[in-house]
C-alpha cells in the first residue's frame, strides 16, 4: 500500500485504474446490483480499500438512500475519495486504517476492490474473517482483484500490460507495472481465493466478473 502515500501514485489513480482493468465501471455497477438484490433501499454499506472513491461514486449515485463506511489505510486515497464524492461524501463515514478500523455493524453488505492483492494469504484470510463477523447474516459480499491460474502468472500479466498499452497507457509504464506487480503482490489462484472465502465462512460463493489477470466473486455471511 506504500505506494498510495505517493502523491503521484494517488493523481494517476483515479485516471488509470479505468484503463488497466478491463470492464471496470461495469464490474463496480455489477457489485452494486448484487449488493442490491438482498440489501434493503436503506441499506448501510461497508467498504474496504474505499481509497480514490470510484466505487463509492457509483455505489451512491445508483442508490440514493443508501449508507458507506469506507475504510482504507492511506489518507491521500481518502482525501483523493471525497473529492470524487464531492456532494455525495456526506453519506460516507470515512476511517483511515486497516479492517480494525471498520466499526462493528452489522452491515447489510460490504465490498472489496482491487485491494485484497495487497495483502498476504494469512492476512487477507484474517481480513475475510473480520469482514464477516460485521455483516448480517445473509449479507452479500463482494471481492474484486488479481487472481491468476498457478502457473500463468507472466502469461496473464503480459496480457494486463497490452490491454493497458491499448487503452492509452504508456508502454514504459504498462510494462513496469507488469513488472513490479509480478514482484510485489501475493497474487492467488482462483481456486485458492475461494478456498479463503470458505475458510472465512462465506457460503454461495460464485464468479461474477473475469478481466484478464482479475476476478470477483460475490459470497454471503
Amino acid at each position: 500500500m506504500n505506494a498510495f502515500s505517493d502523491p503521484q501514485a494517488v493523481a494517476r489513480y483515479a485516471e488509470n485504474s479505468p484503463r488497466m482493468v478491463p470492464g471496470f465501471a461495469d464490474m463496480q455497477r455489477m457489485a452494486m446490483l448484487l449488493l442490491a438484490e438482498r440489501a434493503p433501499s436503506d441499506a448501510q454499506v461497508l467498504v474496504l480499500g474505499a481509497g480514490g472513491g470510484l466505487e463509492l461514486k457509483i455505489f451512491a449515485e445508483a442508490q440514493p438512500e443508501w449508507s458507506f463506511v469506507g475504510v482504507d489505510p492511506a489518507a491521500a486515497m481518502l482525501d483523493l475519495a471525497r473529492i470524487t464524492l464531492g456532494d455525495l461524501a456526506g453519506r460516507t463515514q470515512f476511517h483511515e486504517g486497516f479492517i480494525e478500523s471498520a466499526p462493528e455493524g452489522p452491515f447489510d453488505g460490504a465490498t472489496c476492490i482491487l485491494t485484497l492483492h495487497f495483502i498476504e494469504r494469512q492476512e487477507r484470510l484474517r481480513t475475510l474473517k473480520e469482514v464477516k463477523r460485521r455483516l448480517k447474516p445473509g449479507a452479500p459480499f463482494i471481492a474484486a482483484h488479481y487472481s491468476i491460474p498457478e502457473g500463468e502468472l507472466d502469461l496473464w500479466l503480459s496480457r494486463y500490460a497490452a490491454f493497458s498499452i491499448t487503452s492509452g497507457i504508456d508502454p514504459a509504464q504498462a510494462n513496469a507495472a507488469r513488472a513490479g506487480i509480478a514482484e510485489r503482490l501475493p497474487i492467488l489462484s482462483p481456486a485458492d481465493d475461494e478456498q479463503l472465502l470458505r475458510e472465512a465462512g462465506f457460503r454461495g460463493i460464485s464468479l461474477f466478473y473475469a478481466g484478464f489477470a482479475f476476478r470477483g466473486w460475490v459470497s454471503y455471511a
